[in-house]
């Protein structure tokens, strides 16, 4: 999206902070490509001044006493992938401009690049962006191509796994144009899961795998077809970006959003397991069928799981907690089911605590054990808990 400006920047961040979302922890506004002007004769490059009026000094300025850090964007190329001028030969100017103007976050794209090292090309803009005088979340956008995880946790805060997310639960198909050239579509949640998955080794405080950013709410028409997902992929989506501790990077338009959307990108408990300090990414135990079983550790012993069914019925699903043992060897942790209780905390329904203890193979509460605990799974949906360890009585 190119259409942007001075005003729906402001009345976005005045939104942001009307709904309870700064509150929540989306601090950031970040734009996208199209705020460019033109290269001055030095080659200092400016804002559109028919887009920004008052300049991105100004609205940076604006941002912040809202409590919003402002995000910008620009490519590695000699062209952003709109065509606008991008940073390919200016990396020190531009990263100066930014620090002058208040910058916060600079996502880094990969259109038009052509003859580079994507490895020396971010280095180059990481060692500038450190040269400008001001902290700036640098967020690079090569698409995986590069396989970045294995080498850019010291060279930028988060990098692309994958290619661009569209609101798809499942893959699109593919389809070609009349020359029988196959035409792009975005990756589906389900297919973005499986290139991310593996990659858990490679992330952790202050360097993230960024699978994109969150569709929750999110519509788009591709060949003719629209495309959007049900109230329960929404969910499963939002809670599957937090157990990999997804960088949260809100896609929708918050000025026409559902009371069921604003529900599921607010809900404190999975945004506090997508945020938790100790930084470790999910880990996916095992697949049975078109369940899916996660856990992922948390600080203070602590363990968020869930399962998400990918299948096209909804499932009763028997947790066996001495089937779900956990030994992570990223964390060090394990979970030692049979030797530690530990309490239960629904993350999807009121955010209740169960009334019960995880004990060994069944649930313990003040009167008896239950050895077999069933739960329905909805179809493209998930059930989510927290896991704390309790003291035994």
């Amino acid at each position: 999206m190119t259409e942007i400006d001075e005003n729906l920047i402001k009345s976005t961040a005045d939104k942001m902070v009307e709904l309870g979302l700064v509150d929540a922890g989306y601090v950031y506004l970040n734009l996208d490509d199209g705020w460019h002007g033109e290269r001055d004769e030095k080659g200092f490059i400016q804002e559109d001044r028919a887009k920004f009026p008052s300049g991105i000094k100004a609205l940076a300025d604006y941002l912040h006493s809202k409590g919003i850090k402002l995000g910008l964007y620009s490519d590695a190329g000699d062209f952003t992938c709109a065509c606008y001028a991008g940073s390919h030969g200016y990396e020190y100017q531009d990263a100066l401009t930014y620090a002058r103007w208040g910058v916060d976050y600079l996502k880094y794209d990969w259109c038009f690049t052509k003859d580079v090292n994507a490895k020396g090309v971010y280095i180059l803009m990481r060692n500038a962006l450190g040269k400008a005088g001001r902290p700036i979340f640098f967020s690079m956008c090569e698409w995986g191509t590069s396989k970045p995880w294995e080498w850019a946790s010291d060279v930028s805060h988060s990098w692309r796994t994958t290619h661009d997310i569209g609101p798809a639960f499942l893959p699109l198909e593919t389809s070609y144009d009349e020359n029988g050239r196959r035409r792009w579509k975005p990756q589906s949640v389900l297919e973005i899961i499986e290139i991310n998955a593996p990659l858990r080794k490679y992330a952790g405080p202050g360097h993230w795998n960024d699978p994109d950013m969150l569709e929750v709410g999110n519509s788009i028409t591709v060949d003719g077809v629209f495309y959007d997902m049900t109230e329960s992929e929404d969910r499963a989506h939002f809670t599957m970006w937090c157990m990999m501790a997804a960088p949260l990077i809100l896609g929708n338009d918050l000025t026409n959003m559902s009371e069921e959307t604003l529900a599921i990108i607010k809900n404190k408990d999975l945004i506090a397991i997508d945020q938790d300090s100790l930084g470790i990414q999910g880990l996916r135990l095992k697949s049975v069928d078109s369940l899916q079983y996660w856990f992922k550790p948390l600080v203070n012993g602590d363990w968020a799981f869930c399962v998400m069914n990918i299948g096209e019925k909804d499932t009763v699903v028997t947790l066996d907690w001495s089937t779900l043992e956990v030994r992570d060897d990223i964390s060090g942790r394990r979970t030692s089911f049979s030797s530690v209780n530990y309490s239960v905390k629904d993350l999807w329904n009121g955010g209740e605590p169960f009334s019960t203890l995880v004990r060994g193979k069944g649930f313990l509460n003040e009167q008896y054990v239950i050895n077999t605990v069933y739960v329905t799974v909805k179809s493209h949906d998930v059930i989510a808990y927290r896991l704390t360890p309790v003291e035994k009585k």
